[in-house]
């Protein structure tokens, strides 16, 4: 089927009934995106939880430091981002999704999250925020808005987040490389190769990922083939064919490293997202 045309937002800051303050400190919003739908980048004096319960969104968070890297984190429905007050962040609908966004005031921020996380979204939180979410009074508001906050200090949190290097100061090569591989990791399957279509040497490239973006390349690109397989399996699209498409040589390989980072099988991710 064809995909909806894409449609853009410039948000602007919400009204009252979902600006979160200190006497209510978290507050729910609920929306039905369609696939392709996007918000231009923005922030908010506030903390937010961009969590799914169906469909995928992609979070891309713009550093105002200008050595900081770019980040893009795919948030499927058992993950959330959390994005902090103030940080510039785009948001990408890939699958249409039932965005749940939790608004938070600062002052409710845990100690020392700044910038970016992913966490994962335990049945008590996906629980605490539906009930967030439906009329209620005052006083249970607050003793629900008590548990969500304390379930999402306690959240693990997961390194989902792909890096991208300074658009500005980054090397322009590495740059290229990474977005190469983003748009389609199953053209080369080594280092060496992605590092001769920018003109450099593989140790050089090697070098340039552990200065610039603090992993490996094997780090990096496990990263960046989760980021491209997650929208094709909420697709539908067979094992084998996203296995194919993120450069696996087999099934079995790619789903040994998808439920590794994942903690499910890539079918049971697929059944969880339709």
């Amino acid at each position: 089927m064809p995909r909806n045309p894409p449609v853009t937002f410039t948000p602007v800051d919400d009204t009252d009934l979902f600006t979160p303050s200190v006497q209510r400190p978290v507050r729910v919003r609920a929306r039905a995106l369609t696939a392709d739908t996007h918000f231009e980048p923005h922030r908010h004096a506030w903390a937010q939880l961009a969590y799914c319960a169906t469909g995928i969104v992609q979070v891309t968070a713009t550093p105002d430091d200008a050595m900081a890297d770019e980040m893009t984190y795919i948030v499927p429905p058992s993950r959330a981002v959390w994005i902090a007050p103030r940080a510039m962040h785009a948001v990408n609908v890939r699958e249409a999704a039932e965005l749940r966004t939790l608004y938070l005031d600062a002052s409710v921020t845990p100690t020392g999250w700044q910038g970016c996380r992913v966490i994962v979204v335990s049945p008590l939180l996906r629980e605490l925020i539906q009930a967030l979410d439906a009329p209620t009074t005052l006083s249970r508001e607050a003793l629900l808005a008590a548990l969500v906050q304390d379930e999402i200090a306690q959240a693990a949190i997961q390194p989902f987040g792909v890096p991208l290097p300074h658009a500005q100061t980054g090397d322009k090569r590495l740059r290229a490389l990474c977005e190469a591989v983003l748009r389609a990791p199953c053209k080369h399957a080594t280092l060496a190769d992605w590092a001769a279509d920018t003109g450099a040497s593989e140790r050089t490239m090697a070098r340039l990922f552990r200065e610039e973006l603090g992993v490996s390349y094997q780090q990096w690109r496990q990263q960046a083939v989760l980021a491209h397989a997650l929208p094709l399996l909420a697709r539908g699209r067979p094992v084998s064919e996203v296995a194919a498409a993120t450069g696996y040589a087999s099934d079995s390989a790619f789903s040994a490293m998808f439920k590794a980072a994942m903690g499910q099988s890539p079918r049971r991710f697929a059944t969880s997202v339709r």
